[in-house]
């Protein structure tokens, strides 16, 4: 019995071993591993408050402010500090809402666990400087509710909003891809400069720490702010941008459909990108308004959110004519004198592709001052059709490389969202349309890409480019917004690298005196600037669905070239129209800061013109031919008839020029 007794208690001391052990175990677990329990702990003793940063601000090249932070507030609250016999009808008249307002923005899912009562949630956001400054007097009758600062950006030349951008609240992909940079209420960038310069511009938070009692009210700082840091301001940006030109750029195209590119050629640095319609960058500010003016944007029909610079693609039309006579040069199919007899135009198969009248086409300068479609026909076909008629994929192919040299049918990798590739027709592509069994095809099926037209097109940026190039003769930086930071750091080093072309500079010195006397005696005098030598090519883009597209490129001045530009005016006729004399204003405006006495009737005409009406008429014909599945004409348009003299003798019966 005794025997018996020993060994139960044996084996209850044994249990009571275990016991203690296994608690013993437990509390070294919970008190030196794991920390979820004080985490937990903390959580109900300690308060965690975001500090925002103020993202950086951005200047133009010139140091003028052009993006800046105005402070807003959020306003708090911690559920169960909220005292139930505070005054609600002067909380409510100070913030302008009504009782209604104030119990619906209480009443939350508690259940939902994104929600607790004490922990703080924002009760009423982006709360006006006035409002904020007529309830911080009293906030201390209202315990629980606290004040948030944040900023939101400003924009005093209320300008610039497509390369500006501006900010959006994080979504939930923003937070999954942010790598727990940001959390549910952070501002982030969303398009322009804002979102390609995120990183630099957003700064890094800060945060506070608060001791809380046992009913979850603030008693003061934990660990006397020992874990408490300060947020560190977003980096300021000096951009490319010439404020003033922009703004200026922005007033020319008033009215108008279409774009501006400027490009100091020596740096590639983007002087000006001007896209319209477009907005007033302060409309979409982090307000309550905000929401409204989002969607009028949205649904407007001029589309004044789609960023035509970068995402438009256009046949560029004649201004394509100066690259075709660099490699026509450079490949030996034609020469300095090469010139043409055109008869209104280029015989084929019987049919007449027509041309304006000018002058006669002596040599290649003539050809490109009087832009004649004739010569450019049978210059294409020459280098199509280099290696033989029937192998006009390897000099397709050809001809398609050095336009990738210059930047065109790929990204020019400018530092700025949503840059589209434009299109150069490869052989390949033309393969699929025109499959062998089919009859294939030759170089008269794609001529018209030998006038800028058919399967090519650019975007403005491509083709600010490629003036940029020619005025370097023959090399290019790669177009860029970022010219430095105030904080220090370079800007990217690909910006810095040149991207030369297999072309001889000296082909380019005979397509810079066609451009020259384009604008001297040729289809763009009429926007000649007396004291500056512009050397510039006139476009007329082909538009099925109404009015042509206005199309002009140009550097100035011709020796050490400061600025090139390339401006597109959508359904405005000829290039000498609208395109050239808004480039040749923004020319003379950068350069010397004022327009001329006897320019400035040429100014005003672009002030008050307005296009707008003639646009949604072609948008609404555009429309229709969709809906009746219509084919568009095709014949390649003219450039501007300025000069009306008859030609004499017409081209031989293959269209060839003469040599």
């Amino acid at each position: 019995m005794a025997d018996i007794f020993r060994e139960r208690q044996r084996t209850i001391q044994t249990v009571i071993l275990v016991c203690a052990l296994a608690l013993i175990i437990k509390a070294a677990q919970i008190q030196l591993v794991d920390d979820s329990f004080r985490k937990r702990a903390d959580a109900t003793t300690i308060e965690k408050l975001t500090v925002y940063p103020p993202r950086g601000l951005v200047y133009d090249r010139n140091s003028e402010l052009i993006v800046n932070n105005n402070a807003v507030y959020d306003l708090l609250v911690t559920y169960n500090q909220i005292d139930p016999d505070m005054d609600t009808s002067k909380f409510c008249r100070l913030l302008n809402i009504t009782q209604d307002d104030f119990r619906s923005l209480l009443d939350k899912n508690w259940r939902s666990g994104q929600f607790s009562r004490s922990v703080p949630f924002v009760f009423l956001k982006k709360i006006s400087t006035t409002t904020y400054a007529r309830l911080q007097e009293c906030l201390y009758e209202f315990p629980g509710f606290f004040v948030q600062v944040r900023n939101i950006r400003g924009y005093p030349f209320k300008v610039g909003a497509h390369v500006l951008g501006y900010i959006n609240e994080v979504d939930p992909k923003d937070i999954e891809n942010g790598g727990g940079v940001y959390a549910p209420g952070d501002y982030i960038g969303a398009g322009g400069l804002e979102s390609e310069y995120e990183e630099r511009l957003r700064g890094k938070k800060g945060y506070t720490f608060l001791l809380k009692d046992n009913l979850g009210r603030i008693v003061g700082s934990y660990e006397e702010g020992a874990l408490d840091t300060l947020p560190v301001n977003g980096d300021d940006l000096i951009s490319s941008i010439d404020i003033r030109l922009q703004k200026y750029g922005e007033r020319l195209m008033a009215g108008k459909t279409g774009s501006i590119v400027a490009i100091e050629p020596s740096t590639g640095e983007i002087l000006s990108m001007v896209s319209m319609p477009t907005y007033d960058p302060n409309e979409l500010t982090m307000t309550k308004d905000r929401g409204p003016v989002f969607n009028r944007l949205l649904t407007d029909p001029l589309k004044p959110f789609f960023d035509r610079t970068v995402m438009a693609k256009y046949p560029p039309g004649s201004i394509f004519k100066t690259l075709v006579t660099l490699i026509g040069l450079q490949e030996g199919t034609m020469t300095p004198q090469t010139g043409a007899i055109c008869n209104g135009g280029y015989f084929y198969a019987g049919r007449l592709y027509k041309c304006h009248g000018h002058s006669p086409v002596r040599n290649t300068v003539d050809a490109l001052a009087y832009s004649c479609n004739a010569f450019y026909f049978g210059e294409f076909r020459d280098v199509v059709d280099k290696f033989g008629f029937s192998k006009p994929q390897q000099g397709l192919d050809m001809f398609v490389d050095y336009c990738h040299q210059f930047g065109l049918g790929r990204q020019l990798g400018v530092d700025y969202p949503n840059e589209n590739a434009g299109n150069i027709p490869t052989s390949g592509y033309y393969d699929a349309i025109y499959p062998r069994e089919l009859g294939s095809w030759r170089s008269p099926t794609i001529m018209s890409v030998g006038i800028g037209q058919g399967e090519l097109q650019l975007t403005t940026l491509q083709m600010a480019n490629l003036a940029a190039c020619i005025a370097n003769r023959g090399h290019w930086f790669p177009p860029h917004l970022a010219k430095g930071f105030r904080t220090g750091g370079p800007i990217p080093q690909n910006f810095r690298n040149a991207q030369k072309v297999n072309i001889d500079s000296r082909h380019f010195d005979l397509v810079v005196e066609g451009m020259a006397e384009c604008v001297n005696r040729g289809t763009a005098r009429s926007c000649a600037i007396p004291t500056i030598q512009v050397c510039g090519k006139t476009g007329t883009s082909q538009n099925p669905h109404g009015e042509d597209h206005s199309v002009f490129f140009a550097f100035a001045p011709k020796e050490n070239p400061r600025i090139a530009i390339a401006v597109y005016v959508e359904n405005a006729g000829w290039g000498s129209s609208y395109a050239a004399p808004i480039a040749s204003l923004m020319i003379e405006r950068y350069i010397n800061d004022t327009i001329a006495d006897n320019r400035r009737y040429l100014e005003e005409r672009m002030f008050n013109s307005n296009l707008t009406d003639r646009y949604l008429a072609n948008l609404l014909k555009a429309e229709i031919r969709v809906q009746k599945k219509t084919v568009p004409p095709t014949a390649p348009p003219a450039d501007s008839p300025i000069e009306k003299s008859p030609a004499t003798t017409s081209l031989s019966a293959d269209g060839r020029r003469r040599k």
